[in-house]
């Protein structure tokens, strides 16, 4: 009994920092997973975690204790977010095909956030998410957040780093990086309907009598449907790349939490 006593304060840190995890990272945190089998599930991820990691920890349940567990659940939404910032990047991109094909005024419902989604970010949305469990990136992410205690323990420095900048000058780049990627993502499309508006331009002066908006739709939503089918194959590819920068990223994240503080702080 004194062991479950004094074991529960680590282990409620550990379950903390789990569950904001599970709460913001995409495939988990989707609508479509029941609330049941997500707490259940970062309970058991917590109890491994708190057999090979927390036995060894101490912590005295003061005042303090609840900065730290204001810290563990902070720890578990910014590791979420990371992942969350790549996986839309393909949300993004489809808004952009989107508003060139002429598909932005066909938003859906995402069942996963239950807003409204550009009708492409969504298809490759659900595409991501299946190449992602195909390549068992969820184990990948499950590993990466049980050894996040080797790199950013319970004792960790994260308001530290609040305080002198270090991780808001990290989401501000990543934020601007994964906007880059999402413009490169939809590129080629973007440069073929671009094209395709040049075109119609030259048709509408060397021949006036046709009518440009009658023709300009149809055929850019055909040519933007010729080209996504065409770029299929290459998506594996991308999405590949993506995770591989995504897990670099978390592995930045780690590192600017558990490095040495900036000099002057």
């Amino acid at each position: 009994m004194n062991a479950i006593v004094q074991g529960f304060p680590i282990f409620l840190l550990i379950f903390c920092r789990i569950t904001a995890f599970f709460v913001v990272v995409p495939v988990f945190s989707s609508r479509g997973v029941p609330n049941v089998f997500k707490i259940g599930f970062g309970f058991f991820i917590s109890f491994i975690v708190f057999l090979t990691y927390g036995m060894k920890q101490t912590i005295v349940p003061d005042a303090e204790y609840v900065l730290i567990l204001f810290r563990e659940i902070l720890v578990g939404v910014l590791m979420g977010y990371v992942v969350y910032l790549f996986f839309a990047v393909v949300q993004t991109a489809g808004a952009f095909m989107d508003l060139q094909v002429g598909f932005a005024m066909a938003n859906i419902v995402d069942p996963h956030t239950g807003t409204s989604a550009p009708l492409l970010g969504n298809f490759k949305y659900m595409l991501i998410i299946i190449i992602f469990l195909m390549m068992n990136g969820h184990h990948f992410l499950i590993t990466g957040l049980m050894d996040s205690y080797k790199w950013m323990p319970l004792s960790n420095e994260l308001f530290s780093r609040l305080m002198s900048g270090s991780v808001t000058d990290f989401l501000t780049r990543l934020i601007g990086n994964t906007f880059l990627l999402a413009i490169q993502v939809a590129a080629p499309l973007i440069v073929a309907m671009f094209l395709t508006d040049v075109g119609l331009g030259f048709l509408t002066k060397t021949a006036p009598q046709f009518n440009v908006f009658v023709i300009g739709i149809p055929l850019k939503l055909i040519i933007g449907m010729i080209l996504l089918v065409l770029l299929m194959p290459s998506l594996a590819g991308i999405f590949e790349r993506l995770f591989s920068i995504m897990f670099g990223a978390l592995e930045q994240l780690f590192g600017i939490v558990l490095g040495p503080p900036p000099e002057g702080q």
